[in-house]
């Protein structure tokens, strides 16, 4: 009402205005022409410009008005174009290269172009703390457990054809950096059986191992010191190192020109329902199935609550933190319902050292039995090394700091020994970098949850993942899309052997 009221005032100051304006030009034809009469116009252009700005406020109204009927996507408040879209089909909690994985398979599996809407959360779009761009970024077939090493062979052949699968038209094709030098594992007299029933294991599946003695060792690699070494084991395929931002940002650039949807926040907080159903054993279980998620946006109150139908949890190190969330470990233990994730972050150093003496270009990566590793990291004698501290002495998982006296103490002398150029090296750089280390057996959680149904695992590798992803990522959409496994039978690496405390425990773990 007020509007009109406003729009009444100035037609009726324009009438006012018109009829002076008259008078003058009434008056210039009368008296002849004046100074003060041809500074003075006729009015018409004044009442064209009046009439414009009448319509113009016109229109303004009715979009207004429009606007606010109901179903309109007007709103007095301004909306946050970073927010997630209110609706999801599935929702993949953890934007390293894992979630990144399930995200672009499950729109390779999609039968309908959008058909499925997949978002992916991640809290940190600068990865400066990322597990998978802070890794040593290797990859082998030399596991213990043959699902491991289908997992690994399966990666190692879809990074051969990276571009076949990842590659984006009109874009620079994807470069892994990929050093095909081998994984040089070697064996004490204690744990030499151990390598041969690996060994076994390895061939029997499919990986290109072979085992050498310390003689044949010393021929192939004659700067090692072969005491104490009684049998290696030295991959012939399919092993080496390569660029992990490469991996994690051609998967990202795939899955996004496919229709997935970025989302940089923190899921805090799960809507879910509650159900109770009787165990076979006669016991009551709770059952919950998550409704939505609640997406904090980073630097801020400002949080949307995102419904959804499925919601993976590919949050790395801190997947044990977010299932908590759902109230698992609140429970019981000795129950279903109770049973927790068991992933929790164990921090890893990664040392450079300059050795200008040091091993030439056929350098594998070398696993001594003390735990200590290398590799060599580019050209001009730079190398990356490390080692797993014992159990007793895991460093604090607060902060991401570098312990260099642990290089001093438990790294160097192991080095050296092996490798007695070493002897004189220069730490030129260092950094740490979280495991998702699974204390169960150390191996992946790949499926469903017994009691969430509709929460889906891709964690706990400890070390492992970010090789392995390109097939554990399609493991996860088969199970999601399909109902199953349909390429390769992942059901042993399963969240119900950890419910069941059936450990499968992995023996080459770094």
């Amino acid at each position: 009402m007020s509007a009109w009221r406003r729009l009444h005032v100035k037609v009726r100051r324009a009438h006012g205005l018109f009829t002076s304006r008259r008078v003058t030009e009434q008056y210039t034809w009368m008296y002849g022409p004046s100074t003060l009469g041809q500074n003075l116009s006729t009015g018409k252009p004044l009442r064209n410009d009046f009439f414009k700005e009448l319509e113009a406020q016109l229109a303004a109204m009715r979009k207004k008005a429009a606007d606010a009927l109901p179903g309109s996507s007007w709103s007095p408040f301004d909306i946050n174009p970073n927010l997630p879209p209110e609706r999801a089909d599935i929702v993949i909690i953890g934007g390293g290269v894992m979630g990144w994985s399930i995200a672009y398979w499950l729109k390779q599996k999609e039968r309908v172009r959008e058909g499925v809407k997949v978002i992916v959360v991640e809290r940190d779009l600068t990865y400066s703390q990322a597990s998978t761009v802070l890794s040593a970024g290797g990859i082998r077939q030399q596991f213990s457990l043959p699902e491991n090493i289908h997992l690994s062979l399966a990666s190692a052949d879809f990074m051969r054809n990276i571009n076949e699968h990842l590659g984006v038209l009109n874009e620079d094709p994807v470069d892994l950096q990929f050093n095909q030098s081998g994984y040089l594992f070697l064996a004490s007299e204690e744990v030499a059986h151990i390598m041969e029933e690996n060994y076994s294991t390895q061939r029997q599946v499919g990986a290109k191992v072979t085992l050498l003695s310390p003689t044949q060792l010393k021929e192939k690699f004659p700067w090692i010191n072969t005491d104490g070494v009684a049998l290696a084991s030295y991959g012939l395929e399919n092993e080496g190192w390569f660029d992990p931002w490469s991996l994690l940002n051609a998967f990202r650039r795939k899955a996004m020109s496919m229709g997935v949807i970025q989302c940089c926040g923190e899921v805090t907080d799960f809507k879910y329902t509650v159900s109770m159903m009787t165990s076979p054993g006669g016991d009551p279980v709770v059952y919950k199935r998550i409704n939505s998620v609640k997406v904090q946006m980073p630097k801020g109150l400002e949080y949307q609550m995102v419904e959804c139908a499925i919601v993976v949890n590919a949050a790395g190190a801190f997947s044990g933190k977010l299932a908590e969330m759902l109230g698992i470990s609140s429970n019981p233990k000795d129950t279903i319902a109770g049973t927790p994730v068991p992933v929790e972050p164990r921090k890893r150093y990664i040392y450079v050292v300059h050795c200008p003496d040091g091993p030439g270009l056929d350098t594998p990566f070398l696993i001594d039995y003390s735990g200590m590793y290398f590799r060599r990291e580019g050209l001009g004698g730079n190398y990356i090394t490390g080692a797993s501290p014992k159990e007793a002495d895991e460093p604090d998982t607060s902060n991401l700091e570098v312990d260099h006296q642990f290089f001093e103490d438990s790294v160097w002398p192991r080095l050296a020994y092996r490798v007695p150029a070493f002897e004189k090296l220069k730490v030129t750089s260092a950094w740490a970098g979280f495991y998702d280390y699974n204390t169960f057996d150390q191996n992946g959680i790949i499926g469903d949850h017994p009691v969430i149904n509709n929460m889906y695992f891709a964690t706990g590798f400890s070390g492992h993942g970010l090789q392995q992803s390109p097939a554990a990522g399609r493991a996860v959409a088969e199970l999601i899309l399909d109902g199953n496994f349909k390429t390769l039978d992942m059901r042993g690496l399963g969240f119900r052997r950890i419910m069941a405390q059936e450990p499968i425990l992995e023996r080459n773990i770094l």
